[in-house]
């Protein structure tokens, strides 16, 4: 494992510049286009948000030998650092879309090209792997124009005719004056990405129990962060690359967590957890657009990928293991990774999304795709159900997926599976009704509620283990 930090070309904080084809709005990264400018149709219709697309190579790949498992782990983190540059030019109206595309191409091509040799010298030579340098320009609503009047006075201007230069100082002014007020065209999520959740149904559904079945529960309690212990670092993806996330992660439980630990620094490292369960847990950031300077404003994983705001500390967090549905579960294998919701998911598809959001007092009630607002009293609820079926063999895979697998909706496991202790990660946060929340993101995913994920590396002594299994699997409720 590669144990040096990834280096990265600094980019400039993000700035509101309206040259007729982009704006940024407030520092945010958030790409207003105007869609005749982008789609062949009147400039004077809503604006949309565009962003880069680019098909997950990491996704992609089943088999990756373990002495080639840092070099394509440290190529992967470069497609991603890629990415990320790209947007900044894009966002900053440094670069046309068509060259930069072109140029990223050029670079994910070269890449891609290392994660295969890669693979090559210590095995089979990967397939299919080249038609995934090609990127594209992603369109999705914005917020409603009344709500960026920085991009619809800039449109209003082109389409009346006004020069660019007065589109260029209007827009800049109006887009720096709201990201001071922390208000709408702040940067971030579109209001069409928020909905109260009074208005949506029940939707939550439990398989039946059958005979058989393992009804305990095993909680264990390590705080909600009251250390600080944060960085924009993911272990399991990108292993000994800083800043292989690109937003900033919240940790519970094992208090030295980062992008070069190992399973032997993870196992002599302390704990928040009140049982000495040195696991580490850990999820993106929420942050709160309340146009105030964080401390990582200027650093990576914050401003310097397009994350800003009031990073919130949980209200509350509550960690627990639960049993099957139709079964006994075994005991997870110490150092058992597993990644539950998809951080690319604006781009990738939902397919792997999974993190739920909701409210106190409405969790009957979860959404996937939209951040909640919740009523006066009740509070932002981000719920993580984990995989809950395991190979049985491998502690992780090449990506990060294929080891571990949801149950079926009967409760069932996979052919080949078997039942586990699912994590269940309820993060609570007090905010006002109505509150701008984001949660972070890479820049290009454009901090969409659905690209929430959480990840997991189980680092329980067996004893803990054995522990949780005997209550989970006798009925009862440990804490």
């Amino acid at each position: 494992m590669s144990q040096k930090g990834h280096k990265r070309r600094l980019r400039p904080s993000h700035k509101a510049l309206a040259v007729v084809s982009a704006l940024v709005l407030g520092g945010g990264g958030v790409v207003i286009v105007a869609q005749g400018a982008f789609a062949g149709q009147d400039s004077r219709t809503a604006p949309v948000t565009a962003t880069i697309d680019c098909p997950d190579v990491g996704d992609r790949l089943r088999e990756v030998p373990d002495q080639a498992r840092a070099e394509v782990d440290e190529n992967l983190a470069r497609l991603d650092t890629q990415v990320a540059d790209a947007y900044g030019k894009l966002s900053s109206g440094r670069a046309k879309s068509d060259a930069l595309l072109a140029e990223l191409k050029e670079q994910r091509t070269k890449t891609i090209g290392g994660v295969s040799d890669a693979i090559g010298k210590a095995g089979a030579r990967p397939e299919g792997l080249e038609p995934l340098s090609t990127c594209s320009m992603q369109q999705a609503p914005a917020a409603d124009p009344a709500d960026e009047p920085a991009a619809q006075s800039g449109a209003q201007s082109e389409a009346q005719g006004e020069g660019q230069g007065q589109a260029q100082s209007q827009a800049q002014g109006d887009a720096q004056g709201l990201a001071r007020k922390g208000g709408a065209g702040a940067g971030g999520p579109a209001r069409s990405d928020f909905v109260a959740i009074g208005s949506v149904k029940p939707n939550v559904r439990t398989p039946a129990r059958r005979a058989g079945a393992s009804t305990g529960s095993f909680a264990v309690q390590c705080g909600r962060n009251e250390n600080r212990h944060l960085n924009p670092d993911n272990v399991i993806v990108a292993p000994g690359v800083g800043n292989g996330a690109h937003h900033m992660h919240d940790y519970v439980g094992n208090k030295t967590a980062d992008a070069f630990s190992t399973n032997n620094s993870l196992a002599a490292s302390g704990t928040t957890c009140t049982n000495g369960d040195q696991s580490t847990y850990y999820w993106p950031v929420l942050r709160l657009r309340d146009g105030r300077a964080e401390k990582d404003a200027k650093a990576p994983g914050g401003g310097q990928d397009a994350n800003v705001g009031t990073i919130l500390r949980p209200k509350e967090v509550t960690i627990e293991f639960k049993g099957s549905a139709v079964s006994r579960v075994a005991a997870m294998p110490r150092f058992l990774r597993i990644i539950t919701g998809d951080a690319k998911a604006l781009t990738n598809g939902t397919a792997n999304a999974n993190a739920s959001w909701s409210c106190t007092g409405f969790e009957n009630r979860q959404l996937k795709d939209k951040y909640p607002i919740c009523p006066k009293g009740s509070d932002v609820v981000r719920t993580f159900n984990f995989q809950n079926c395991w190979d049985g063999k491998n502690a992780d895979s090449a990506n990060h997926r294929t080891h571990v697998a949801f149950a079926a909706r009967d409760g069932s496991c996979p052919k080949g599976f078997k039942a586990i202790p699912q994590l269940v990660q309820r993060i609570t946060y007090g905010v006002s009704p109505g509150a701008r929340i984001a949660v972070d993101s890479f820049p290009e995913q454009l901090h969409k509620p659905v690209t929430d994920h959480g990840d997991f590396i189980n680092v329980m002594s067996d004893r803990l283990m054995a522990d949780a299994v005997r209550c989970i699997n006798g009925g009862r409720a440990c804490r």
